[in-house]
């Protein structure tokens, strides 16, 4: 292939993608058609090699061993990618996301430079175990199938405190979950970056809800005096909903229900508006939502929330290094990976 030829593609490619991104109405199965628009020139400006560790058979059982612990993972990583497929996978993370949730997404990738200085840069000894385990470049993009707007696939982004993961089937995006975020200092406080923290709306909408509790609304809501050292469900490939429940949104005064809607709203943030709409509709469609409480109240105490409906979890912990370390899930019963969905497709095609 020419050097022309291997540019035009790509670029041809880009100016598809953004012709699907200009679209003037968007609507939530636009998302899928724009996310394989742009994994198809992410695809096409990796090496065979880089394309070789990037790409997994769509009925892969990698696509299903997702977690966020810093541990030794299948994909390609953006450590290994030039700056401008480093830039494409950056945009085809944005696909996915909305603005707080891809600012939130870098964000938490640049914490690893946080503890990378924290752990050991100015030990020489240290140095080099340091940096292997905290890289803000050690975040591996992989892709499962074929991108295409007919057929099955999906795709992940995922490294130390994030796992974003998304299923799309005939061009419509079906899943967006697991969807996993955290923080590692939760808060820096000391350095240039003292005072930032990246999840600090999800912690204090739930201090707020939970501080505006009537003494009897508490006993429904309070689930243990001990907060859980880190999410009940953890990095299970699938969940059932959690007991006991907690206090149900029926219990609620009008107030309280617009913070319990305010907290589910920073959730559903992450994602893309018109997704983010789809799954509220569908949470509004499905019955009661519940609040639990665990451990203490007030900020520096460890504790626990949880928010979860028919269709849906939200699992909030920040019990780890002196309740300074957040994790914060969205789980999805039975359409993680989209198996709720791909499941009614393989019934009714056979």
């Amino acid at each position: 292939m020419t050097l022309l030829k291997r540019l035009t593609l790509p670029l041809l490619g880009i100016c598809l993608a953004f012709s699907f991104l200009a679209a003037p109405t968007a609507r939530a199965h636009d998302a899928g058609t724009q996310m394989s628009a742009i994994a198809k020139v992410l695809l096409a400006a990796l090496t065979p090699e880089q394309k070789a560790k990037a790409t997994f058979a769509f009925a892969d059982e990698e696509r299903e061993n997702w977690h966020f612990i810093p541990r030794e993972r299948k994909g390609l990583p953006m450590k290994e990618m030039t700056p401008q497929q480093r830039l494409l996978a950056h945009a085809l993370l944005n696909t996915g996301l909305g603005f707080r949730g891809s600012a939130k997404a870098v964000t938490i990738m640049s914490l690893e430079e946080v503890l990378y200085q924290m752990e050991g840069a100015a030990d020489e000894s240290k140095r080099a175990a340091t940096r292997e385990k905290r890289d803000p470049e050690k975040y591996f993009v992989s892709i499962f199938g074929e991108p295409a707007d007919k057929g099955a696939w999906g795709w992940r982004v995922e490294g130390h405190h994030l796992s974003l993961n998304f299923t799309i089937k005939d061009g419509q995006l079906l899943r967006a979950t697991p969807a996993f975020m955290g923080t590692n200092p939760g808060e820096i406080r000391e350095g240039a970056l003292a005072g930032l923290r990246v999840l600090a709306v999800e912690e204090e909408l739930g201090r707020e809800l939970v501080k505006s509790l009537t003494p009897e609304q508490f006993k429904a809501a309070f689930v243990a005096t001990e907060a859980p050292k880190d999410m009940i469900t953890a990095a299970e490939h699938k969940v059932s909903a959690l007991s006991p429940e907690g206090l149900s949104d029926s219990e609620l005064d009008a107030k309280q229900k617009k913070m319990l809607v305010g907290l589910i709203d920073e959730y559903l943030a992450r994602f893309r508006p018109e997704v983010a709409d789809e799954i509220r509709a569908e949470i509004a469609k499905n019955g009661p939502v519940h609040f639990a409480w665990a451990g203490g109240k007030e900020r520096g105490e460890p504790h626990y929330y949880r928010v979860q409906g028919k269709t849906f979890l939200i699992e909030y912990d920040n019990t780890q290094n002196g309740a300074n370390h957040v994790h914060s899930v969205w789980r999805s019963f039975d359409g993680d990976f989209g198996r709720d969905l791909l499941g009614d497709h393989v019934k009714q095609a056979h």
